[in-house]
């Protein structure tokens, strides 16, 4: 197949890499040349002279992987030109024109699949097992949390030149960390209400949130908090869910995930997550045979729009002082 890639900075130069070593055909383009040069020095990558002559070449697929502002107006030029849609998360930066962008996908007969990589790490599916086989009966209270110190995200270059600090691009931890209200409704379902604290707090540049403490009521009736930060010097990303028959925990540093139930020993496990990589490669993988009509996305426009939401929520939330149904 043939894929076009918009946008190659970190995550676009690596889905260009991942797709050429599953033996596709990529074209790349970016509105800095400079990165346009940086992915073409990619074996096998081929540098578009423009976004027109990348849509002119009538790929299978186009993977949107630009600041969020940008992903519904490049989504809908990726859709006039007869592309499936495989669109970085978020889905956007504000949910007005999703639904519409979704409808247009659906008449056009295109996929539209939105990258949430961690739905494709072994041990959070090992904690979806476990929750789907009742391992600590009914689920009471959750808490999610993740943390890294933005100026630490992409070494070599300066963070302040990255859209998370701007507001207006699509920035702020609520949409960057969205991995965990994502994952959060996908393992414990409807979110009933949000409530929320988010502010700048730190010296770091921008004009977005850098610290948020998000409590969502589930319409089963658990409780879960979910802390997200761009301030931690040591990067964590961990979920401990509270049953009434025991507790799971998830640590995705260490890929472990333990269940600890009364009058038992804990019972830890390491998933086979692998290298960082694999599971980027793996979503591209399940894209791919969505493309060949062979799965259905996994996560979709609709399921993209529940978890933009929840952030809208949270942010109205933080805004208002009260509770927010999403």
């Amino acid at each position: 197949m043939r894929f076009l890639v918009i946008g190659t900075g970190s995550i676009g130069q690596r889905h260009c890499r991942n797709l050429i070593a599953l033996g596709h055909a990529v074209l790349a383009w970016d509105v800095d040349p400079g990165r346009i040069m940086e992915a073409g020095a990619v074996p096998g990558v081929t540098g578009a002279g423009s976004l027109e002559a990348g849509l002119a070449a009538r790929p299978d697929g186009v993977l949107i992987c630009t600041p969020p502002a940008s992903h519904v107006a490049l989504a809908r030029r990726a859709l006039a030109a007869g592309a499936h849609l495989f669109v970085e998360k978020p889905v956007a930066h504000v949910s007005d024109e999703v639904p519409t962008l979704i409808d247009e996908a659906e008449r056009c007969g295109r996929l539209l699949a939105v990258g949430f990589n961690l739905r494709f790490l072994p041990s959070l599916r090992r904690v979806k097992a476990l929750l789907d086989d009742k391992r600590v009966g009914k689920v009471l209270a959750v808490r999610a949390e993740f943390g890294s110190y933005l100026p630490d995200w992409r070494p070599g270059r300066d963070y302040r030149e990255n859209y998370a600090v701007r507001a207006a691009q699509g920035g702020g931890i609520l949409l960057d960390a969205i991995h965990e209200l994502d994952y959060l409704g996908w393992l414990f379902g409807e979110v009933a209400e949000v409530l929320c604290t988010a502010g700048h707090v730190s010296d770091l540049a921008g004009d977005t949130e850098d610290l948020a403490e998000v409590t969502l009521r589930f319409e089963s009736g658990a409780l879960a908090q979910a802390h997200l930060d761009y301030l931690q010097r040591v990067y964590r990303r961990n979920l401990q869910v509270i049953g009434d028959a025991g507790v799971i925990t998830w640590d995705y540093p260490t890929h472990t995930v333990t269940v600890v139930a009364p009058h038992a020993p804990p019972e830890a496990m390491s998933a086979a997550d692998g290298a960082a990589n694999d599971m980027y490669v793996e979503e591209l993988r399940h894209f791919i045979r969505c493309v060949e009509g062979r799965e259905s996305p996994l996560i979709d426009g609709r399921e993209a729009l529940r978890s933009l939401r929840l952030v809208e929520a949270a942010k109205t939330s933080a805004r208002d002082g009260r509770w927010v149904r999403p």
